[in-house]
């Protein structure tokens, strides 16, 4: 769970003079649970707030109790709803700071729209575009847990504390997994080679990464915007401009560098979402001879059809934390898969570094 490492009664007061008020921004049972486990933590009580939804679908937020003065924090955890989740979160910010709070930090295990952090084709920036909403609101500063990239730190123009799950991974491995000696930590595209490394160093265990994967759906696509276009006749552009021709991406086919065979095969990133990337790099790996397939990451999203999908899979074991509510993932973590249950990482995640 991710939650605040335990304090003594008393201590936790001194923040500042005028105190704390713990706040759930929704009436979910997975954010009023991890908000009463933190406030358990702190020896303090749930802050009185009334947060519901209008019959035209409206968020309605109504602070039960003075906040003047004091320090707030607003736990948040992303639903199936995600914007009617960062509405209700936007307003008690707001709500909050025209209340005349000293400091509102929000509390956000997992930061929606964080996979929208660069420019695609003719898109936007969404997770700028939340950040600065989130500081214009009022809030003062964030605690998030694994942001899919860390530049999204620097979209907000206030303190943003970006808490690691892999010390709690790595604890896994080595506890859950007898003959982990004999694995390699597998990145499922060069782009999560830095990830995997770090596993690796950490663990003392080779590395392998796949590279040559289908494009995805994130990656640039033929859109128009070819910089220098691309022209047969150099002199339809411009008589005496020379334009060296643009050659376009082709993806070699798909290799494994590293020795898998053999192996357990630890796949390692951020967020499972779309399973499609995590079930081809499972196929090629049993291609390339590893014997157990684990898929580990911190934040599992599992959208749509994915837990059958992972059954049906190579994929012999998933893991992740529950910075994702519990009744998003109670079914898929029930599921039985090659004789074995989904893990689910249940684990104390501190705030503190």
């Amino acid at each position: 769970m991710f939650c605040v490492p335990s304090t003594e009664t008393g201590a936790i007061m001194n923040i500042t003079k005028g105190g704390l008020v713990l706040f759930s921004a929704n009436s979910n049972s997975s954010c009023m649970e991890l908000s009463k486990r933190i406030a358990e933590r702190l020896g303090v009580e749930m802050g009185k707030v009334q947060v519901y939804q209008e019959p035209n679908r409206e968020t309605r937020v109504q602070i039960q109790e003075s906040v003047r003065g004091k320090d707030v924090f607003i736990i948040q955890t992303v639903s199936k709803d995600v914007n009617t989740t960062i509405m209700e979160l936007l307003i008690m910010v707001y709500a909050c700071k025209t209340s005349c709070a000293k400091s509102i930090i929000g509390v956000i295990p997992y930061f929606p729209y964080s996979k929208q952090c660069k420019m695609r084709k003719r898109g936007s920036i969404v997770s700028k575009l939340l950040a600065s909403m989130m500081c214009k609101a009022g809030l003062t500063h964030l605690i998030t847990m694994d942001l899919h990239q860390k530049e999204i730190q620097g979209f907000f123009n206030i303190p943003v504390d970006n808490l690691r799950a892999s010390p709690f991974l790595l604890q896994y491995i080595q506890e859950e997994i007898p003959d982990y000696r004999n694995a390699v930590i597998v990145a499922k595209s060069p782009a999560s080679a830095k990830r995997a490394q770090s596993f690796a160093e950490r663990l003392r265990l080779g590395i392998a990464v796949i590279h040559g994967e289908a494009q995805d759906a994130e990656s640039d696509m033929v859109d128009g915007r070819h910089s220098p276009p691309t022209a047969k006749n150099v002199a339809a552009i411009h008589p005496s401009l020379e334009i060296p021709m643009l050659i376009p991406k082709e993806k070699p086919p798909i290799t494994v560098v590293g020795d898998v065979g053999g192996r357990i095969a630890i796949i390692v990133d951020d967020i499972i979402d779309d399973v499609d990337s995590f079930l081809a790099a499972a196929e090629t790996l049993k291609e390339r001879g590893a014997y157990k397939i684990f898929v580990m990451a911190t934040h599992g999203l599992l959208s749509s059809d994915a837990p059958r999908l992972i059954e049906e899979s190579a994929i012999d074991e998933v893991v992740v934390t529950n910075t994702i509510p519990h009744e998003i993932l109670s079914e898929a973590i029930r599921r039985i898969h090659n004789g074995e249950s989904m893990s689910y990482l249940f684990r104390n995640i501190g705030l503190d570094d």
